[in-house]
């Protein structure tokens, strides 16, 4: 044994104690995040299981908070927590292995894979620095402006898109803004590694300031727009639908009186998202003097787009008119257009396929998957042996953020168990007791914080689907307006904002390498704690008075709910 062991150990740990490398933080959050997980797993998992949760449920919930951890710190890679129901489902009776795999290989997860695919082409022929320029030199050069102009334009998209597709139509193009401005000295034709902005990004602090505000800003924009029309968002489709089952003889609100209700709620939230974003922004080095004529310049002298940029917006266009045009258009209460959707159905079931199958045979991941498998077979010149290079190659493909794809397939796995052990029915059930004997406002204001918290783990879909029922019961044992409840719940399951697994548009972004943790964790908190309020005050001041409600007494058509088993 050395002697001086003692001694020797007490001067390492003083050296580590005035250690403050990124490297040594890094290691203490890593193992703090790992023993937190464990011991709420462990914890859970031995307190007495409740009469009316399924054991696998707190099984489930055990899980969850570990994951949830585990996400929180960064304890291990993100994409590696996506895979723990894998492995934890089969082993702890939640569910098979052949159920929980099939969460992450799904049509959603085709959608981001097709939406990704374009992403990338576009980027391979340069389009994306083409459309940048140009929006820029619409929006203005200030750094505060141009994280405005996104958002607004995200906004808008999702109002008539799933906020899934905007947020797949802006981010290419967000990349191409940042690269832009990451190295303004470039010859204009240069191309810009993403890796290269990617490092000057860590290492320039107003850079990385302005590209995470930017990209949080374009997923925060398109959960915002989504919820402001009835087809922008399927929880609110899936409102209708619940509203319509439970109460036939209720009033329907129609899209024009959904959008008079709830664009003044849209854009107030989006603008105070804006100012969260932007505060405290620091100033881009050498910002000032790129003015919109800069850009226009800069824009002329990338000369004329080239066959394949052509090609690329064709593309790009075609995916999203087929997005917007696939369901009919309705203004006010009659269909202006079709939708593309139901001719597709009317001849497949010309063709003899079956109902249930031709009414559901498309949908937005079929449209893009079409859109970017198209992109292999269009030739565009040979290379210098001769060879034919396509619009778009295997090679490119590669660089798909598989990350990310396992993050949004670990959030489906997640969400599917809460709904098979009935996990997100006895949550509901809980809060719903809770709720007896308060005032309106107040279960308003509750109801709308839950249902923001609950979304950052579960589907909104799912979550809406589980609590609305709910809420229409306890609205009519407690003698309101359903509308009270279930409308703010609905608007509520759109605005989750602090998890990449609390929305699609916030796990794209995050898997674009742009955006920390800690700073959607930061903003998101604030933004929900506002849209708690702001949800709130929009319900009892804006939407009461606007549909009539009475919030003391029922209305005549809701005296009975109907159970729809």
């Amino acid at each position: 044994p050395n002697p001086y062991f003692p001694l020797t150990l007490t001067s390492r740990l003083l050296t580590m104690s005035r250690m403050n490398s990124p490297s040594h933080t890094k290691i203490t959050r890593q193992t703090w995040g790992k023993l937190a997980a464990l011991t709420l797993f462990v914890t859970i998992i031995l307190l007495p299981t409740p009469a009316d949760l399924a054991p696998a449920g707190q099984r489930l919930l055990a899980v969850t908070g570990a994951m949830g951890v585990l996400w929180f710190t960064q304890s291990i890679p993100i994409a590696v927590t996506s895979l723990i129901p894998l492995a934890a489902y089969p082993w702890l009776g939640i569910q098979t292995s052949e159920t929980v795999s099939s969460a992450y290989i799904n049509s959603n997860v085709f959608l981001f894979i097709g939406g990704f695919l374009i992403a990338l082409g576009i980027e391979k022929w340069g389009l994306h620095r083409r459309i940048a320029l140009a929006m820029v030199s619409i929006v203005g050069n200030g750094p505060r402006q141009i994280v405005l102009g996104f958002m607004l334009a995200s906004g808008f998209l999702s109002m008539w898109l799933s906020n899934t597709a905007s947020t797949l139509l802006m981010l290419p193009i967000g990349i191409a803004l940042l690269k832009t401005i990451s190295d303004l000295q470039l010859d204009p034709g240069e191309s810009v590694d993403t890796k290269m902005v990617k490092r000057e990004f860590t290492e320039n602090p107003a850079l990385r300031f302005f590209g995470e505000s930017l990209f949080i800003g374009i997923a925060y924009a398109a959960s915002i727009g989504g919820f402001t029309t009835l087809v922008g968002t399927p929880t609110n489709i899936a409102f209708q639908q619940i509203w319509r089952g439970q109460f036939p003889d209720g009033p329907a609100l129609s899209s024009a009186e959904w959008m008079m209700l709830f664009v003044p709620l849209g854009l107030a939230l989006l603008l105070c998202a804006w100012g969260l974003l932007v505060w405290n922004m620091p100033s881009l080095p050498h910002i000032d003097k790129f003015d919109r004529r800069y850009f226009r310049n800069r824009l002329k002298s990338l000369g004329t787009p080239s066959r394949a940029e052509w090609w690329m917006l064709f593309i790009f266009v075609t995916t999203a008119a087929m997005w917007i045009f696939r369901k009919p258009l309705v203004l006010g209460s009659e269909p202006i257009l079709p939708g593309w959707g139901n001719v597709v159905t009317h001849y497949l079931l010309a063709w003899g396929v079956d109902e249930s199958i031709a009414s559901k045979a498309v949908d937005d991941a079929t449209v893009v998957m079409t859109t970017s498998l198209l992109m292999f077979f269009i030739p565009m010149q040979r290379d210098g042996k001769g060879k034919m290079q396509y619009l778009f190659d295997w090679k490119t493909a590669e660089k798909l953020p598989w990350d990310v794809i396992l993050l949004i397939g670990g959030g489906f796995a997640v969400a599917n168990a809460f709904r098979d052990t009935q996990l997100s029915e006895w949550v509901g059930m809980l809060f719903a007791q809770g709720l007896s004997g308060w005032p309106v406002w107040v279960v308003v204001m509750l109801v709308t914080a839950a249902l923001i918290f609950l979304t950052e783990f579960t589907t909104n879909v799912a979550t809406v689907n589980a609590t609305l029922p709910v809420l229409a019961g306890v609205a009519m044992t407690a003698g309101w307006d359903p509308r009270l409840i279930m409308i703010p719940a609905a608007i509520a399951s759109s605005c989750a904002f602090m998890l990449p697994t609390g929305t699609p548009p916030n796990a794209i972004v995050f898997g674009s390498g742009f955006v920390r943790m800690e700073r959607m964790l930061k903003v998101g908190v604030l933004l929900n704690v506002i849209a708690v309020v702001l949800i709130s005050v929009t319900t009892m001041y804006w939407m009461i008075p606007r549909l009539g409600i009475n919030p003391t007494q029922p209305p005549e058509w809701a005296t009975v709910v109907k159970d729809e088993g």
